[in-house]
């Protein structure tokens, strides 16, 4: 396997949950050395910056051969510009396979080269996303299941200030 990663695995990570987590795992196992490109999405509000998000992922993935960092733009462009092979994407459901392949085939119209893997959450994550987190929060719901403990505590930080 070589030192140079081959997949990437982009997202706003907003903030990055268990289920992320898992996914960097996995594509670790199934391609080696992984890249974790945190965009800044226009149409998110995010609660944490890029570079927040960045040192929380790197705080979590430690042990892991993962490479953070941010990116803008077309994600197809940075995956070229970084000699990337394969987009790795999460699929929940079928309503994020319409979307995700929608997006897949933009990407190959764009740079052929490069191939998106779908990959499936374990069961446990299934259901979870950034923006269910912040409306079980909304509701009064715990958030402790669904986010590694620092995360957990920044996001809770962060809500009731923004509350305040």
């Amino acid at each position: 396997m070589a030192d140079q990663p081959r997949a990437l695995y982009p997202g706003t990570f907003d903030p990055p949950t268990l289920g992320h987590l898992d996914l960097i795992r996995r594509g670790v196992e199934l391609f080696g050395p992984l890249l974790v490109a945190v965009a800044n999405n226009n149409t998110k509000q995010p609660l944490f910056t890029a570079e927040e998000r960045i040192a929380m992922i790197q705080d979590e993935v430690g042990d892991l051969p993962v490479t953070v960092e941010y990116f803008r733009g077309l994600v197809v462009d940075h995956a070229c510009e970084r000699g990337i092979e394969v987009i790795l994407r999460g699929v929940r459901t079928v309503s994020d396979f319409e979307y995700e392949y929608q997006m897949a085939m933009t990407n190959r119209q764009l740079e052929p080269t490069i191939e998106t893997a779908f990959v499936m959450p374990s069961e446990q994550y299934s259901y979870l996303s950034s923006r269910l987190i912040k409306e079980v929060y909304a509701s009064g719901g715990e958030l402790r299941r669904f986010l590694p403990g620092a995360v957990h505590d920044q996001l809770i930080q962060r809500l009731r200030r923004s509350e305040a």
